[in-house]
Order: structure tokens, then C-alpha cells, then sequence
């Protein structure tokens, strides 16, 4: 049981000898134990280290067991920071991996690389997908993070849709969770559905992203205005990454009909999952907000209420915590 401290089966055989018959001194203990006086030192030292047993007051060569309390805390707590620290590599390294494509796309564009086109501003890329969209053969895949939409952006978008989905193309897309509180949005996510379009929502999106007949990707420039520009991807490896890319997350995604709000084996709605997974990273509340595509005041108060359901004084240690609970793990 106590290998899940560092300690083997010796040093435990010793502390648990200790336990049941603490009168025994070093002495008694390398003939009861039958082993050598070098080995049950080392073991005495380990135990010390870890502050599990004491050496007498009244007697060098007797050892006290001491309340496990006090210690086991410390060294969860040291366990715990290093979970979150390692979690936390781990998550800047998965957040990395997405914008990989992107950034070296935008380096391979200013080398003026063949298969990437770059644009400048929100009407170059309305524009460009507009003339993209008339050649789609047989499907899109879409990432649309942000939270609810603009209206400017659905009646830019309704046209082109609904030439799309009236030629049979198979349309995919994926909203935020956050979008199901937004009328407007909802409206025209229904509309979707209606004329034949599938729709699902996950509780954050990494990036903004269209991908058409798994020929051609259009993704921002900049991931944290999409508005800003965008490069056309065509018949380059990064197609393969993204698209990939795109069905890990509709897998994951829950269709539009469903009820986001249903609890996990945690006692956790997936905005809260999400939540927790983003206070690992170490992110603020401004920037949770924007990934969960809410105001930031909602932000601090799922912090807030995570931060109270775990017992936790701090966002880091909130973030330990929930490693250690096993609600934040290196694969999510």
C-alpha cells in the first residue's frame, strides 16, 4: 500500500513492525525483520525522510511512529503542485500543437509557398470563401468559436449555406455550448438543421477553421482575431492534421438537440469540465471567458463555484486538486 509514497516492500515491512510492536528497539527490530543492519537503516533513514517515524526521546535506538496526518499532507500537497505543473506543460504543449499549422503556414506564405494564399481583413475572407464555397463538390467541416454570432456574419453566411446544403454537400459545424443561451444564434443553428446541415456544440474551440472537401483549409492568421486575416491552405500536409483535428473535436462535440447541461460521472456540466481544464493552463478569467465564448463575469463565477465544490483557496490550487481528483488528465 505504501509503494505509492516511493517506499518498498522492506521500508514498509519496517514501519508497519514499528507500528505493531513500537517497544522494539534497532536491535530487536534486525532480528525480527532477519535482515541486515545496513538495509534497515537505510529504511529508518527513508521513513525519517518522510517524517513517518521518529527516533525516542528517551531512547536513540527506539523509534516512535508519528501521526501521518501532518506529513501525508505535505507531501500530497508537494504531489499535487507537481501534477499541476506537469499538466500544465502538457496542455501548453497540446495548445501548441493547434496553432502549429497555422504559424507554419504564415511563415510559409511570407516565402511565398506554393498551395498558401494569404488574406487581409473580414471582407477579403467573405469574399474568398464566398468564391471557394461555388466549387465544394461534397462537403465543409467548420470550427465556429467566438460564442454567439453577429447578425452581419449569419446573413453573410445564409446565402452560400444554403446553396451548399441545396446541392446535397454535407455541412458540419461546430459552435461553442455557450451559443444555446443566444436566440439569434440558435435560430439560425436550427435553421441549419433544417435544411439538412449537422450541428454540435462543445464547450470551447481552439481555433477558427473551414475546411472544404478536405481539399482546402481557411484558418485565421491570427487565432486571436480571426477578423485580422486568413491563409487558404491547398494540397498541403497541414490538410491532413487539420482535418484530423476536426473530428477528434466533433466526436467529443454533443449534437445540437442534446442537453448540454446533463452532469458527468464528476458531478460536472461540460462548461465546468472546460472550465477546470482552463484553470489548469494557469488561463485568466478574461481568457477562459473568451474560449468559453461567455461575458467574463460568468467566467468568475464557474471559477468561483468549481474553486467552492473543491475546497480550494486558489485557482492554482484548484487546478492541483482537480489533477490529483483525476478530473484533469494529460489525454483530455
Amino acid at each position: 500500500m505504501l509503494e505509492t509514497l516511493g517506499l518498498d516492500p522492506t521500508t514498509e515491512n519496517v514501519y508497519r513492525a514499528i507500528l505493531g510492536q513500537p517497544q522494539m528497539s534497532v536491535a530487536d527490530l534486525h532480528d525480527h525483520l532477519g535482515i541486515s543492519e545496513e538495509t534497515l537503516r537505510l529504511a529508518l533513514d527513508r521513513l525519517s525522510a518522510l517524517a513517518l517515524v521518529r527516533p525516542s526521546l528517551h531512547d536513540p535506538q527506539r523509534f516512535r511512529i508519528v501521526d501521518p496526518e501532518v506529513p501525508m499532507r505535505l507531501l500530497l500537497a508537494r504531489q499535487e503542485e507537481r501534477l499541476a505543473q506537469e499538466h500544465q506543460r502538457i496542455e501548453q504543449t497540446r495548445l501548441a500543437v493547434s496553432k502549429l499549422m497555422v504559424d507554419f503556414a504564415a511563415t510559409q506564405s511570407r516565402k511565398n509557398a506554393p498551395g498558401v494564399e494569404q488574406l487581409e481583413g473580414i471582407e477579403e475572407i467573405r469574399e474568398r470563401i464566398n468564391v471557394l464555397s461555388h466549387s465544394v463538390r461534397t462537403e465543409v467541416m467548420a470550427l465556429a468559436p467566438g460564442g454567439a454570432q453577429s447578425a452581419a456574419s449569419i446573413e453573410a453566411a445564409r446565402p452560400q449555406d444554403a446553396e451548399l446544403l441545396r446541392r446535397g454537400v454535407l455541412m458540419r459545424t461546430v459552435y461553442l455550448d455557450s451559443i444555446r443561451n443566444n436566440p439569434l444564434t440558435m435560430q439560425y443553428a436550427n435553421w441549419l438543421r433544417e435544411q439538412g446541415g449537422q450541428v454540435r456544440t462543445a464547450p470551447s474551440l481552439p481555433i477558427r477553421m473551414t475546411i472544404l472537401d478536405r481539399e482546402i483549409a481557411v484558418v485565421p492568421t491570427d487565432g486571436e482575431n480571426s477578423a485580422a486575416g486568413a491563409l487558404v491552405l491547398n494540397g498541403t500536409g497541414a490538410l491532413v492534421a487539420l482535418t484530423a483535428f476536426f473530428e477528434n473535436i466533433w466526436e467529443s462535440a454533443l449534437p445540437l438537440g442534446n442537453e448540454p447541461n446533463r452532469r458527468d460521472e464528476r458531478g460536472l456540466v461540460g462548461q465546468e469540465a472546460e472550465a477546470i481544464r482552463l484553470l489548469g493552463q494557469g488561463l485568466t478569467d478574461e481568457a477562459i471567458a473568451k474560449r468559453l465564448g461567455v461575458s467574463p463575469r460568468t467566467a468568475r463565477r464557474i471559477a468561483a463555484d468549481l474553486m467552492e465544490k473543491m475546497g480550494a483557496r486558489s485557482r492554482f490550487q484548484a487546478g492541483a486538486r482537480a489533477t490529483a481528483m483525476g478530473w484533469i488528465t494529460g489525454t483530455e
